[in-house]
């Protein structure tokens, strides 16, 4: 009888150890949930805001004649006279924009042999800023310009001018009086910058009209001449004195002579 009771008393301690451990395993989970909350809500704060865009770079019409080709010449003209930091320039501030006639490298070498190295630095500027525009110009508003059309060259009518016709946009032709210049394709436009190439070069007549000579100045007036004006006038007035002296003399001689000549006369009667 013993024996049986001390068997049937374990079962119960074995359920108690095992209640106290589900009860251990269940607090601990519990007590770790709440930690792995602000894990999650960072991951999902990072998915939600996305990276900033990156910013449009401003146009570089040096990037621009790169990537189009074939206009190496243009480019080092554009950098030497450093018409293109001017044109980047102007579009960062200008609200009107742009137009640029770009001549490839087939225009200028068919120019004269040792042209471009006749100019002189003002010169070259002059030679690029004749081929822009103050505005932007689309293909389908050339026939809207009034000729000349004014170049950034300046606004001189008879030896910067620049005459363009165009029939609806289909064809642009373009004359400066020494070479006559069709427009080829659209090389860039941003509806602020067109660059359009041209297969000439545009060459203003104030390359090969001679300018007219400057007005010699006026002598000087100086003490020393207003002296020998003076002196001259004197002179002048003398000989005209002395003149006007011999004469009565003369009359005066004419005269004796014919009263002798009555004496005589008289005597010899």
């Amino acid at each position: 009888m013993i024996m049986i009771m001390k068997h049937h008393s374990h079962p119960p301690l074995f359920s108690l150890s095992l209640l106290l451990l589900l009860s251990s395993h269940s607090t601990t989970t519990l007590a770790q949930s709440p930690a792995a909350a602000p894990a999650a809500s960072a991951t999902a704060s990072a998915v939600a805001s996305p990276a900033p865009a990156p910013s449009t770079p401003p146009t570089d019409i040096i990037r621009i004649l790169k990537k189009a080709g074939g206009f190496t010449t243009l480019i080092r003209l554009l950098q030497t006279t450093q018409v293109s930091n001017q044109i980047n320039s102007q579009l960062l501030t200008s609200n009107g924009g742009l137009t640029l006639f770009a001549p490839n490298d087939n225009a200028f070498s068919s120019l004269k042999p040792g042209f471009l190295n006749s100019l002189n630095d003002q010169q070259k500027n002059e030679l690029i800023q004749f081929h822009l525009l103050p505005q932007y110009v689309s293909t389908s508003n050339f026939d809207t310009l009034s000729n000349p059309v004014r170049t950034q060259a300046g606004e001189n009518p008879d030896r910067l001018a620049l005459n363009i016709t165009s029939s609806g946009g289909n064809q642009v032709n373009m004359t400066t009086g020494i070479v006559n210049v069709t427009l080829g394709g659209t090389v860039y436009t941003d509806h602020q910058l067109a660059v359009y190439q041209v297969d000439k070069v545009l060459l203003p007549r104030d390359f090969f009209v001679a300018k007219p000579p400057a007005p010699a100045p006026a002598p000087e007036k100086t003490k020393g001449s207003k002296k020998k004006s003076a002196d001259s006038t004197a002179t002048q007035a003398d000989d005209a004195e002395s003149a006007a002296i011999s004469v009565k003399q003369r009359h005066a001689i004419t005269w004796v002579a014919a009263v002798v000549a009555v004496l005589v006369a008289a005597f010899s009667w």
